[in-house]
């Protein structure tokens, strides 16, 4: 291809806040045959009062109910094959019943307002899986590349490896996750970090895919395959999110079927056994007929879904990705948050700070830098990649073989002739005087201290430091004025390091010098005394206490695969403040979830009572029924709305006593 390819017309305005697609109603079939149905039942009314000739406006009705009713009488008909009874034939039934007893305008009624709460589902359900699934769209499908002879090729995004260099022009989409090698723009990046305002970038700073190049061109080298990209990332896990149901939603489609058959035996003992005391057959028909509509489970079945969904899908909007409704009912009920240290409460990108070599093992302190830096290379680990980013220019990596790491402890590689192991100061003799005291001075002044062991002995050791997360102060506050408890430090540093930086958080909690298995045992002993814990993390060595907890919570930016994996949520912003902000919606959720099932449960015991003992007309059954459907639906969807999105320094309290107050 060209390199003199025209560039793409610059975004105008630029595009400064990311939302999710909008879904058009129109397109949904429910919508539009509850449009017809609705229209064809007007027209039918019309002509009713209008005097028109009965087939007039019986047809009318008759097409009303062929359209609205076709697609939920097809649906209950495959069910009914595969031994379910479903609600919807159900209704169906009950409409052609009524119609049988002379009684069509209530039953294409029935038919309209059935519609009409399917198509509401039906919105809702694509609503949410829209704004989930937004993120996959900012991709960009191919990208500019330059090849080895410095050319430049169009190529499927896809295929993008580590150390491609991309060309990205003014108002492109950067194609892959990686750092700017040359020129100057701003870049908005408000679909991955949220940031209201385009972000200056300079030659080294981190770009993402998906994100919008402003008014300069910039070349970039690509630091993650197409596959490992945040948004790629999110993508895959994308499928996972409203996939499973919340244990609410399992209970009642499992009495739902019990119910139904239940429902209908009494609608045939309410036809039958009236018949044979000398009722006549339409009032008998048509006392079963309201029966059957007003005890159907309708508006208990839309009760749960919808809100935790919607939920799902205003967490997934502003950075939080939960992976199932399960998960949010799980969220609901937290009452202990445990933090990992690393890339979690801190930025998770230390730097190399101090470095010290031993004398007496006979390596400079740039000498101890380069074997330390070539054995880490092949590591993930935060700390890791602070050595290697540390060493000189002029210090080439060597390489590395017989590399193996075991989380919490360090690595071990062969460099050359040297066995290198860089790790924890645990594994220092009480012999090594020396490197004691050193670590001991790195660590009073707030240093993360490494030693690096050459050939079995301690060569020297490195002083690391992490910089706190801006928002990490007010998120553990929040987080102890939600849950009544104060969060807990589970950390494999060391306890001085680990105890000032809670004392800089207001966590009193501290468990330092933690190995995995210890960081599990933790979070069973808790669990153990009744606490429902919700671990945050984000390294391969959380991966265990995350399995092991009530709820485990990720950093969507810089956590392992495996943790990753193992979570039922991720912070994909890695942003701390909206840990607070999805328990309290979680929670929300669960009560509008409860108010439902109220509602529902109240209009059907009603009703039916009503229906038993006095004289129920079908119409207004037929309008408590459906009504009760529409307002549990329109109940849940509120959350939907950005303005369910909880403010919590506005909105979190802590009354003296009255615990704590929540205005959300």
């Amino acid at each position: 291809m060209s390199s003199q390819a025209p560039a793409p017309p610059l975004l105008d305005p630029p595009m400064h806040t990311w939302r999710p697609p909008k879904t058009s109603i129109w397109a949904l079939p429910e919508v539009r045959w509850a449009l017809i149905a609705t229209a064809l039942f007007g027209a039918g009314a019309i002509a009713q009062l209008a005097g028109s000739p009965a087939w007039v406006f019986w047809s009318l009705y008759l097409a009303c109910y062929v359209a609205g009713g076709w697609e939920p009488g097809l649906a209950g008909l495959k069910a009914l094959r595969d031994k379910t009874l479903d609600v919807d034939l159900l209704m169906v039934a009950a409409a052609i019943g009524a119609a049988a007893i002379g009684q069509v305008f209530d039953g294409a009624l029935l038919i309209v307002i059935f519609a009409t709460s399917g198509a509401l589902e039906a919105a809702a359900t694509k609503r949410t899986e829209d704004s989930v699934r937004g993120l996959l769209d900012l991709a960009p499908d191919t990208a500019t590349r330059l090849n080895d002879a410095g050319d430049e090729e169009n190529v499927d995004a896809a295929v993008l490896d580590r150390g491609d260099v991309l060309v990205i022009r003014p108002g492109e989409r950067i194609g892959g996750d990686g750092v700017v090698l040359s020129g100057a723009s701003e870049v908005d990046q408000a679909s991955i970090t949220g940031e209201p305002l385009p972000v200056d970038k300079m030659p080294g700073d981190e770009v993402f895919a998906g994100t919008v190049n402003g008014t300069g061109a910039l070349r970039v080298r690509v630091s993650k395959p197409a596959a490992d990209t945040v948004i790629a990332r999110i993508g895959a896990m994308v499928a996972e999110a409203s996939a499973s149901k919340a244990r609410t939603q399992l209970f009642i489609e499992k009495v739902e079927q019990r119910y139904s058959v239940g429902m209908v035996a009494a609608t045939v003992a309410l036809f039958v056994i009236p018949l044979l005391l000398g009722a006549d057959l339409q009032s008998a028909l048509l006392r079963a007929m309201t029966f059957m509509i007003v005890a159907s489970p309708c508006a208990l079945v839309l009760s749960t879904m919808p809100p935790l969904l919607a939920a799902i899908a205003n967490a997934g909007r502003h950075g939080v990705l939960v992976k199932s409704a399960v998960v949010l009912e799980k969220l609901a009920t937290v009452t202990h948050i445990a933090f990992d240290k690393t890339g979690t409460l801190t930025e998770g990108a230390p730097r190399l700070a101090r470095i010290q070599a031993l004398p007496a093992a006979g390596v400079s302190d740039s000498e101890l830098l380069a074997l330390a830096a070539s054995a880490e290379e092949p590591s993930e680990h935060p700390l890791a990649r602070a050595v290697v980013a540390a060493r000189e220019a002029d210090l080439p990596l060597q390489s590395a073989t017989e590399f193996a790491a075991k989380p919490g402890q360090g690595i071990r590689a062969r460099i050359g002739d040297h066995l290198v192991e860089v790790g924890s100061p645990a594994r220092l003799d009480d012999a090594d005087h020396h490197a004691r005291q050193i670590v001991a001075g790195f660590e009073d002044d707030g240093h993360t201290a490494v030693v690096v062991h050459v050939n079995g002995s301690p060569a020297g050791v490195l002083g690391i430091q992490d910089r706190l997360r801006d928002e990490a102060a007010e998120a553990v506050a929040q987080l102890a004025a939600l849950t009544g408890a104060t969060p807990i430090l589970l950390t494999g540093d060391n306890p001085r390091v680990a105890t000032r930086l809670a004392e800089d958080l207001g966590i009193t909690d501290v468990r330092a010098g933690l190995l995995p298995e210890d960081k599990v045992a933790a979070v069973r002993e808790m669990q153990a005394d009744g606490a429902k814990v919700m671990l945050i993390g984000d390294g391969i060595n959380d991966a265990p206490a995350m399995a092991a907890a009530h709820v485990a919570v990720a950093m969507g930016r810089t956590g392992s695969d495996l943790a990753l994996q193992t979570s039922d949520a991720v912070i994909t912003r890695d942003d701390l403040a909206t840990v607070p902000a999805v328990l309290a919606l979680a929670r929300r959720a669960r009560r509008i979830v409860a108010a439902n099932l109220t509602i529902a449960a109240t209009f059907i015991i009603v009703l039916v009572t009503w229906d038993l003992v006095g004289h129920l007309p079908l119409p207004l059954g037929v309008a408590g029924h459906e009504g009760s459907t529409i307002l549990v639906g329109l109940n849940g969807l509120r959350l939907l709305h950005n303005r369910a999105w909880p403010t919590l320094p506005m909105s979190i309290q802590r009354s003296p006593g009255h615990g704590l107050q929540s205005a959300i």
